[in-house]
């Protein structure tokens, strides 16, 4: 409260933003797979007197003095990653996932090397920017190729992976994904990998979480490192962090500082140490399990409704699906959503003909939704009033009953962080 009160005396003015946040945050169904809502313990950590202290270096081995705290703090948090992932090595200090999958590029991938080839799941199919996707600095550094999914099922066709890495011959395959609703074969990854001598990298941003509760495969044991955002399905803060064998630790360390950082966060390091505190209960295995049970559940009232879902389902906390059987592409959907109080993002499918500004998919999840404490019953009126939003984009009238209802379900489900009284309720579409 007494930040609240210095805020509001400095800034009333950002203060009043972040009021009308708090309440848009609070009454509306959060659906962005990547999006969750972080534990008040998680924000109280975060926003501490930790954001004043730099610390170049790792613990016991920095650059600056009165280190004494900060390194018990790092040294926690980085005890906490390797108890809940089963890792032999983990580095906590990546700003975000990006600069963590470059980090191990760099770390593992030698300057000298004649192969620095990588080979990692294309964007349209599902994969991420930084698998070295043309846009993106991973394409400059790197040689970089990409597979696909098949064409008719959209699932990963390990047999046709296998195939392209033994022609690419690649350094470092990597696999993840930041829009594919399936389980990940991370053994079958592994068994790629070796055949064709390439190192692997796991991206389980997405599905950090879901592994932590054992709602999913984990990639630690097949994979020779492993990078994570801690948000998303972890429900941490704004950061990234890199897993791996004891056997890289040394090389992906000195990329990750000081080949591309300078000094940690330190505030940001004491939210993930809470995150995996909260992360190794029984609760949050529950929580990660219940996840998967919600997405299956929307997946279901969706294809119900007339929606085509890519790979006809899902199996972890996201769902992507074409909106063009109910006459929309994938941006009108968002945005008609959006109006009716219900977030999501336009996102490209497999094969996708229209543009990747205006394309034809919408992409959703479980986990902020999920950690309010709706379950399987909820998710039918989700699936429904998603479609009713998209059918009727534009009728202002529809937009708004639907916006109401989604309003009254979310206030029954207060939102983890928010602490009574709540925001006041948003006026509905004008």
């Amino acid at each position: 409260m007494q930040t609240r009160n210095a805020l509001t005396h400095v800034d009333p003015e950002l203060e009043r933003l972040v009021q009308l946040e708090e309440a848009r945050q609070f009454y509306t169904a959060k659906l962005i797979p990547s999006e969750n809502y972080a534990s008040l313990a998680v924000l109280q950590a975060s926003g501490t007197v930790l954001t004043n202290k730099y610390s170049e270096g790792y613990a016991r081995k920095r650059y600056y003095e009165g280190q004494q705290i900060i390194d018990q703090i790092e040294e926690l948090a980085v005890s906490r990653a390797k108890a809940v992932f089963g890792a032999e090595h983990a580095n906590v200090q990546p700003y975000s996932g990006s600069p963590a999958n470059l980090a191990v590029y760099c770390g593992l991938i030698s300057k000298t090397a004649e192969n620095n080839r990588i080979l990692g799941l294309g964007l349209p199919a599902g994969g991420h920017l930084t698998h070295g996707w043309k846009v993106s600095v991973t394409s400059r550094f790197f040689q970089a190729f990409q597979y696909g999914v098949d064409p008719t099922t959209h699932l990963l066709d390990y047999d046709a992976i296998l195939t392209q890495a033994r022609e690419v011959r690649p350094a470092v395959i990597v696999c993840g994904a930041t829009a594919y609703p399936r389980i990940i074969d991370f053994a079958r990854f592994a068994e790629i990998a070796k055949e064709v001598g390439a190192l692997l990298v796991a991206d389980m941003a997405h599905i950090a979480g879901l592994v932590a509760g054992g709602a999913h495969p984990s990639p630690v044991p097949y994979a020779d490192a492993v990078t994570t955002t801690t948000h998303k399905t972890l429900r941490g803060p704004r950061g990234g962090m890199i897993l791996c064998k004891s056997a890289h630790a040394n090389v992906i360390d000195k990329a990750v500082f000081p080949g591309l950082q300078g000094g940690p966060h330190n505030h940001t390091t004491a939210g993930i140490a809470v995150a995996l505190h909260e992360a190794a209960s029984p609760e949050f295995r529950s929580y990660a399990h219940q996840i998967v049970a919600n997405s299956r559940a929307l997946a279901e009232a969706l294809m119900h409704e007339g929606l085509e879902l890519v790979t006809g389902g899902s199996d972890n906390h996201l769902i992507l699906f074409n909106a063009a059987p109910l006459g929309a592409t994938g941006k009108q959907a968002a945005s008609a959503m959006d109006l009716a109080g219900l977030e999501a993002n336009a996102n490209t499918i497999p094969f996708d003909p229209r543009s990747p500004f205006d394309p034809s998919g919408v992409r959703i999840g479980t986990p902020a939704l999920t950690s309010r404490g709706l379950k399987q019953a909820e998710m039918a009126s989700v699936g429904r009033w998603i479609a009713q939003a998209i059918r009727g984009r534009e009728d202002p009238a529809v937009l708004r009953r639907v916006a109401g209802e989604v309003y009254d379900l979310m206030a029954a489900f207060p939102a983890p962080g928010f602490e009574a009284p709540f925001p006041a309720r948003p006026a509905l579409l004008a």
